[in-house]
């Protein structure tokens, strides 16, 4: 995106280098002279100047076009973007044919609601045969958020050196943490009196207090991890506050395998029907509600 961002900007310049020099009317014999070498180039083409202008304006929207794609594919938005190139290739070298090139690029955008800045350098290496390059040094900063998971899989990016993968992660950890905030939202609006988020509305944890049982509540923590490879996946625990009076009448340890039992009903009903179903088992009174979708 960076790279069609760049082009982008050349275009519009060529384009307006193509105007201003519609513009200007200079002498017969100065004309040549005057003329940019590019519209030289697009004017002596085929195709002719004019119709040459209008397809450079044809494919300059053809990359707006690309980029608006990828913004709505992905969610990711590029605001500001510069490189810096310097030559490192040393005059004492045996070797005159390998040329080493290093770019400092420096970016900043935002994926839906979290915004970062990142610093990267690149170390190009070319010789006749071949040419290679890497990242030598990335450094990520994000913007102070309430999204604390957002540390686990920066760091290992920044670690690997890792474009690729905090793109791909943020991508996804944006999605499922839309995800969970839509979900507890739902169950919050649709049992109000029962279900309770105690850190407001980017809660982690979604409480279900029992209407018959004071004291007794059911606690879903659901949090986003990113494993060593990048991938981003929900982990939903349950955990139980009940009564101690309660815990020595539970003579079958159904309170103790209340977590297992939760993973089970994860597996087989999905996350919101397994919620909708603690809930209903605690709140007897909207037991005969329907199931609703997120």
């Amino acid at each position: 995106m960076a790279a069609l961002r760049a082009e982008l900007r050349s275009l519009r310049a060529e384009v307006a280098a193509l105007r201003r020099t519609c513009r200007e009317s200079p002498a017969p014999g100065e004309e040549a002279a005057l003329m940019p070498k590019s519209f030289q180039e697009l004017y002596h083409s085929k195709t002719g100047g004019w119709e040459s202008s209008e397809d450079l304006r044809s494919q300059l929207g053809h990359l707006e076009s690309e980029l608006s794609f990828l913004s709505t594919l992905t969610g990711i938005n590029i605001r500001n973007y510069s490189k810096k190139t310097e030559d490192l290739t040393s005059t004492e070298m045996t070797d005159k044919s390998v040329k080493k090139v290093l770019q400092r690029h420096r970016l900043s955008g935002n994926c839906h609601m979290v915004t970062f800045q990142l610093e990267f350098q690149i170390l190009e290496i070319q010789n006749v045969e071949s040419s290679s390059s890497v990242i030598t040094d990335l450094n990520i900063i994000m913007e102070p958020t309430e999204y604390s998971e957002l540390g686990e899989f920066v760091s290992r990016a920044e670690e690997r050196r890792d474009l690729f993968m905090f793109f791909r992660s943020l991508h996804f950890f944006v999605e499922w943490y839309e995800y969970r905030k839509r979900t507890f939202k739902h169950f919050k609006e649709k049992y109000p009196a029962v279900v309770h988020l105690p850190e407001g509305a980017a809660s982690r944890c979604l409480g279900i207090r029992s209407t018959s049982q004071p004291g007794f509540e059911l606690v879903i923590v659901w949090r986003i991890q990113t494993d060593s490879e990048g991938k981003v996946v929900p982990k939903l625990d349950l955990l139980t506050k009940v009564p101690q009076q309660a815990l020595e009448l539970d003579k079958s340890g159904v309170i103790d395998a209340a977590p297992l039992s939760f993973r089970t009903l994860l597996g087989v009903l999905g996350i919101e029907a397994a919620l909708e179903s603690l809930i209903q088992l605690l709140c007897s009174e909207h037991s005969s509600s329907p199931t609703a979708s997120v």
